[in-house]
């Protein structure tokens, strides 16, 4: 396998965005709260403030997009970033892609002096668990509905995802409650 870079992606990427998103969304529509149909329209302007909104980070093989995940600001007075949209090329699973992005991702938050990274995984998806808790994060009894259209099914486990903690501070055991609703 030829190597996996990473790198974060910058203004003039959102064409680079906007692929890679379209092309998880069409292969895993259940492994995301939007689809492709939603987001297939979305004009240029669009795109140019979703690659900007939060760090992109793509993972490329010989200059192509294998993988992507973004982290995103969830509470600035505690320092809580999170993970999310994290999809893998099917062809790449199970080679250490996943772990790059997120790696990558830790990375950045502990550069840019964060205490948490948090992780939504579907409650259902043991394969996700498995591999965020190789990685370090912790599971939590938080949980919510992934998509906010099927939030009045709260009794579906399907539907649930729960959130998982990477804490990046000297207290691995101490994560303030509001980090989590």
């Amino acid at each position: 396998m030829t190597a996996i870079t990473v790198r974060a992606l910058g203004d003039g990427d959102w064409q680079v965005y906007r692929d890679i998103r379209l092309e998880a969304l069409k292969e895993s529509p259940d492994a995301f709260a939007a689809s492709a149909d939603q987001e297939q329209g979305f004009d240029e302007d669009l795109w140019r403030k979703r690659v900007t909104r939060s760090r992109r980070l793509v993972a490329e093989q010989d200059g192509a997009p294998v993988g992507v995940v973004s982290v995103g600001s969830v509470d600035e007075q505690e320092r809580v970033v999170q993970l999310f949209g994290l999809w893998v090329s099917p062809q790449l699973r199970g080679q250490g892609v996943a772990w790059k992005l997120v790696e990558a991702g830790v990375e950045n938050a502990r550069q840019d002096e964060q205490k948490y990274v948090l992780y939504w995984v579907g409650t259902d998806n043991g394969r996700a668990v498995a591999f965020a808790s190789s990685f370090g994060f912790r599971p939590t009894d938080s949980r919510r509905p992934m998509r906010e259209q099927d939030a009045s099914d709260d009794e579906d486990d399907d539907n649930l995802e729960m959130a998982m903690v990477f804490p990046l501070g000297s207290d691995p055991g101490a994560v303030p409650s509001s980090v989590l609703s």
